[in-house]
């Protein structure tokens, strides 16, 4: 495939935009290369600017769980634009996805919208820490929560990628709070709480980690983690910016049979449009401005056509679960035609998957936390990047990246997508 229109985007880009990408993952430094410029896409397919066309396994880094452009959310939006796109008031369409949402999602009776994922996740340690009256909270290596400073330590994904996984701006004092723990270990955690005795506001937590690579939670981990929190006073937040309305019409809370204190929301509950939320049982969102002492607030917070869009989408996962045992065998099935063909090769591997996440490492070892995923081999990670995208398909450009994969997505996508990976595999150079 050949890409010179977005070659030369991406140069036109640089002189105006840093690094040319206003989000860094998108700039391919952990493949190398140009990135691709997107003109338009629909169902599980992209079309890039220079007339090529791809399977896409990030569904715009998770939103897109019924594939690009589904209809009833372009319909939504299109109404709701029609009769203005923002108001700073109001509307009826916030207390009717509010109601949705709080109905779909076990353990919460109130929710907050905001405006992304970093947002929400910010939001709900600032209502963690007010609302127990500690200052200092847990965080997993490698677990992304935006790109608040809290978090901004051993964040994984882009983080990694580019080489400050202690980001430059982040100070001491913001840094002395966050405690640094390994995702699937418990007893770091309960070393934290015996060194810190009534200090520690909050855990929070991917309940299934997406950046790096995905990594399901060991079997007892989350239920850990919910007892010491139970035996310390303190909350546990669920970032589920990835995995809500993803796993399950419940989340991850759902799927795991484990509730949470606080949990977060953004990606799926937009339906594609720059949405973000936090919620809990009224006795902790009740300390939320104006009922409570804690402030948070956003000027587009609730707007119109994210509401629209995120109705649309919550209401078509609501009455049709089956989306999601859907999306998780053609996961399934993806996965064990990789394995097959990799055992073939004899190429050291990993496949790791949980619903419709999914991510492949070049490695001989279990990738349980960040330490193992870091072991893979990333020239052969590159490799196959370039390889299948040569091929017609789009796959995250970072080993450190969750794939997501869309309800559009064909069995004939899927035995083109393994088909090219078999190509890929036998053309390999060693």
């Amino acid at each position: 495939m050949r890409y010179q229109r977005s070659s030369a985007l991406f140069k036109s880009a640089q002189r105006v935009i840093p690094g040319g990408v206003n989000s860094p993952v998108r700039a391919f430094k952990a493949v190398g290369g140009t990135p691709v410029f997107v003109e338009k896409a629909k169902g599980a397919y992209l079309y890039d600017v220079d007339g090529n066309t791809l399977i896409d396994y990030i569904s715009s880094w998770g939103p897109m769980i019924l594939g690009h452009a589904f209809e009833p959310v372009i319909e939504a939006v299109k109404l709701r634009a029609e009769s203005g796109t923002s108001y700073g008031m109001p509307t009826e369409l916030e207390t009717q996805i509010a109601e949705l949402a709080v109905q779909m999602v076990p353990n919460v009776d109130k929710i907050r919208m905001v405006n992304s994922g970093t947002e929400a996740c910010m939001s709900a340690v600032r209502l963690a820490r007010g609302y127990t009256q500690r200052e200092k909270i847990i965080k997993f290596a490698g677990c992304y929560h935006g790109h608040s400073d809290a978090f901004l330590i051993q964040a994984g994904s882009g983080a990694v990628t580019f080489g400050a996984p202690n980001s430059p701006g982040v100070t001491q004092g913001t840094a002395k709070d966050t405690l640094l723990a390994e995702y699937n270990d418990l007893e770091l955690v309960s070393n934290h709480f015996e060194q810190h005795p009534e200090q520690i506001a909050a855990i929070i937590v991917e309940p299934v980690a997406g950046n790096m690579g995905c990594i399901p939670p060991q079997d007892g981990f989350m239920q850990g983690l919910r007892k010491l929190c139970d035996q310390h006073q303190a909350l546990l937040i669920f970032d589920e910016v990835m995995t809500g309305f993803r796993l399950a019409k419940g989340g991850a809370q759902e799927s795991l049979g484990v509730t949470a204190d606080l949990i977060t929301y953004g990606k799926v509950l937009g339906g594609g449009l720059p949405v973000g939320a936090f919620a809990a049982k009224a006795e902790i969102m009740n300390h939320l401005a104006p009922e409570g002492p804690v402030y948070q607030a956003g000027t587009l917070s609730g707007n119109p056509l994210a509401m629209a869009a995120g109705l649309a989408m919550l209401t078509h996962l609501n009455e049709n679960p089956e989306v999601f045992d859907r999306l998780a065998k053609k996961t399934k099935s993806i996965a064990l035609g990789m394995k097959n063909l990799l055992v073939k090769k004899g190429i050291p591997y990993q496949i790791n998957r949980y619903g419709s996440m999914m991510s492949l490492h070049f490695t001989d070892q279990a990738v349980v936390d960040f330490k193992t995923a870091a072991l893979g081999n990333n020239e052969n990670f590159k490799a196959y990047f370039h390889g299948m995208l040569d091929r017609g398909v789009y796959l995250p450009p970072s080993a450190f990246e969750s794939y997501f994969l869309n309800d559009a997505l064909s069995e004939k996508d899927i035995d083109f997508t393994l088909s090219a990976f078999e190509d890929w595999l036998i053309n390999k150079k060693s």
